[in-house]
């Protein structure tokens, strides 16, 4: 294993006395991916929050690059893009205003030059003069895509990223994940999508009501088990 960008060690997560997260650990190296599989409730959104420096943890440690949220927040922020399950965009902002907002958050340089670039990208560029809230689902998720990678971040953190893409849009996430990766940069996604975890992973992470009940790399899934549905099936306790 290479060198290590993320270490989740030991973590625990609970609110108001409801354990959300027990115990999970892993490691994700330097230009790989790694996909959080589960169904609703096994915890993916909890953990990659944690890994985000959204929430911390009740138990356990997150550390991106050596460096702890608690005790270095600035630097540990600038590790990450991070793509959430959902956002409420502003009412009056167009898709370009929207990522020259984000873009002068994470202080871009020569943001209008970079957000130019995110819109091709997520194929956005023809609409880049268009309200953000008459997008569709696969629309908004490809600019919470686009403000993920403004800042070109070492770590991609992307919660359930292919939600409301359509097969092309589908394809086309995996091809940039397997370039994001060619270029040194580490992702975790969370998915229920199987076929998306199999085709852009290169090790998976299976949640269960808060706890890991299996991981392993692609290729020893599937030399194990025949395929990632009978892996999950079978951390399920199910035949």
């Amino acid at each position: 294993m290479g060198e290590i960008v993320v270490n989740v060690a030991g973590v625990s997560k609970v609110i108001r006395k409801q354990t959300l997260v027990e115990d999970i650990s892993f490691q994700i190296p330097k230009g790989s991916v790694l996909a959080l599989c589960g169904g609703n409730g096994a915890g993916k959104s909890t953990v990659l929050r944690m890994i985000a420096g959204i929430l911390q943890p009740t138990s356990g440690t997150v550390t991106v690059n050596n460096l702890r949220w608690s005790k270095e927040r600035k630097l540990f922020s600038q590790q990450i893009g991070y793509m959430p399950d959902d956002y409420q965009f502003n009412q009056g902002l167009s898709a370009e205003e929207t990522l020259m907002f984000w873009a002068a958050l994470r202080k871009v340089p020569k943001r209008k030059t970079r957000v130019e670039e995110v819109l091709e990208l997520v194929g956005l560029a023809e609409k880049r003069k268009s309200l953000v809230n008459t997008f569709s689902k696969g629309m908004r998720q490809r600019i919470l895509y686009a403000q993920a990678l403004l800042a070109k971040p070492p770590l991609l953190i992307m919660d359930e990223p292919t939600n409301g893409l359509d097969p092309f849009w589908m394809n086309e996430f995996v091809e940039r994940l397997q370039n994001i990766k060619q270029e040194g940069h580490t992702v975790i996604f969370s998915t229920h999508q199987l076929e998306i975890a199999d085709k852009a992973a290169d090790h998976i992470v299976f949640l269960s009501n808060g706890r890991n009940v299996g991981e392993g790399s692609t290729g020893q899934i599937r030399e194990q088990f025949g395929s990632l549905y009978a892996a999950f099936n079978h951390s399920l306790g199910l035949k």
